[in-house]
């Protein structure tokens, strides 16, 4: 029986252009760092990493997408490529060279298009003191399954050095949940078209909010995705946290409204719609699938009218709470309101996705007779990284153990120049300072949209 596409995947077609700049070439990869306390045993790492492909048929998944059908293919395991470096072995600031090597294995180019949809790097600073990178490619999995591989990584490896670790829970496969889907959002679905009939009402004549570019995308400029990182203090990141409380919302509730505030500043637009990432795992039953699960959804609120900040984020708020309650895949938000996707064609601008991710303290965890913990204080700017298919995308991590919020501003250099997403982090943060430290102040909501003739090179 022939085994549909996700959703996801199904929407990552629309940018697939064949070529090795989409989201099925080799750059469209997730991820991970973690630190490793304790002597490693390679070979037992390598098993351990065979038998997670073995375990989640999505790391050995291909992607038919030449067929008049296109359609899932699970292909039998194969190994998982497992490269060894050396590191230096000075004990002064291993963090940042962890790091440094984050960005050298994300800015390569790791073959992982065809199955085994994973590969890792070790690199080992002593006998008792290395770095393992996971990279998956992003068809295959989110952050929530980055976590599920390496908590199953994690055990299998310890059985493989003659530990008893906990049985590993029983997985669903990614291809029940894609049968699933199809049946949640099928044509004759009543919850299905309820959602299609509030996203065809949210967002009627209204478009995802696009941001000027730099050079035209007719201009043939070569892509690349290169990320600036910026910080966020303390006092203003428990300002925010702060507010959240006050107003029951979330952090992200409060980010994403001064986030639209800052937009309606830069382009003169007061009905604002910002795409963001959802989860989209459906049922209980997923929680331990490995997968690309995660789901567009665009944020649309009006800022004219707002007085403070305080009812933006009310606003906000309400924007959030019905549209999760309304989730639909976004290609099918697409069908009910096609004008929405309109800045994904346009020459001259650029589509920035919204995310924001709450980090607890890091904590170390066992595998046998290591211990490991997830690298997620990233600071270090970088040329090229992991790629973003269309635009940018801007993520913030609150780290609680830091007490601070750390920049993620990623985006593609054919449309965007260095010096313009460093100047726009910037005047975030300044807009975010505003906001958040004055929430019961006067709301300024426009101002003259900049020329973007004045910045294209």
């Amino acid at each position: 029986m022939t085994i549909p596409l996700s959703f996801n995947q199904e929407f990552l077609c629309m940018f697939d252009q064949g070529d090795e700049e989409g989201p099925f070439g080799p750059r469209y990869n997730i991820v991970g760092g973690w630190r490793l306390y304790g002597k490693t045993d390679a070979d037992a790492l390598r098993r351990a990493l065979d038998d997670v492909v073995v375990r989640h048929e999505g790391l050995r998944t291909s992607i038919v997408r030449d067929a008049d059908t296109p359609h899932q293919e699970i292909l039998a395991p194969g190994p998982v490529d497992l490269e060894i470096r050396e590191l230096p072995a000075e004990p002064a600031d291993r963090d940042r060279r962890a790091e440094e090597l984050l960005i050298d294995v994300e800015g390569g180019r790791y073959g992982v298009t065809d199955p085994p949809l994973l590969c890792a790097v070790l690199g080992r600073f002593d006998d008792q003191d290395a770095v393992l990178v996971l990279v998956v490619h992003h068809t295959a999995a989110d952050e929530v399954s980055m976590q599920l591989i390496i908590r199953d990584l994690a055990a299998l490896y310890a059985g493989h050095t003659g530990h008893q670790p906990p049985p590993l829970p029983e997985v669903t496969q990614f291809q029940d949940f894609a049968r699933w889907e199809r049946e949640r959002f099928a044509p004759d679905s009543a919850p299905a078209a309820k959602a299609r009939a509030y996203w065809r009402e949210q967002l009627a004549g209204g478009a995802i909010t696009g941001v000027p570019t730099d050079h035209l995308k007719s201009a043939g400029i070569e892509k690349t995705t290169a990320v600036h990182r910026f910080q966020i203090g303390a006092e203003l990141t428990a300002a925010t946290v702060a507010l959240a409380r006050s107003t029951r919302s979330t952090a992200f509730m409060v980010l994403l409204a001064a986030y639209q505030v800052f937009l309606s500043e830069r382009t003169g637009v007061t009905d604002v719609a910002v795409p963001t990432m959802a989860s989209g795992r459906g049922p209980r039953r997923f929680e331990n699938t490995v997968g690309a699960f995660f789901n567009f959804v665009p944020l649309r609120t009006d800022t004219a009218g707002c007085a403070t900040f305080r009812q933006m984020v009310e606003r906000t708020r309400t924007t959030c709470f019905r549209a999760y309650a309304h989730e639909l895949p976004f290609g099918q938000v697409v069908a009910e309101a096609p004008e929405v996707a309109a800045p994904f064609a346009a020459d001259d601008l650029g589509v920035f996705a919204f995310q924001v991710f709450q980090f607890p303290p890091v904590e170390r965890e066992p595998a046998g007779d290591l211990a490991y913990s997830e690298i997620r204080r990233r600071v270090l700017s970088q040329a090229v990284s992991t790629d973003i298919p269309d635009g940018a995308m801007l993520q913030l991590a609150v780290d609680a153990a830091a007490g601070e919020m750390v920049g993620h501003l990623g985006y593609n250099t054919n449309i965007y120049r260095e010096d313009t997403m460093a100047e726009m982090a910037a005047a975030f943060a300044d807009s975010l300072r505003t906001t958040v430290a004055a929430p019961d102040a006067p709301l300024r909501t426009t101002v003259a949209a900049p020329d973007p003739s004045l910045r294209r090179g």
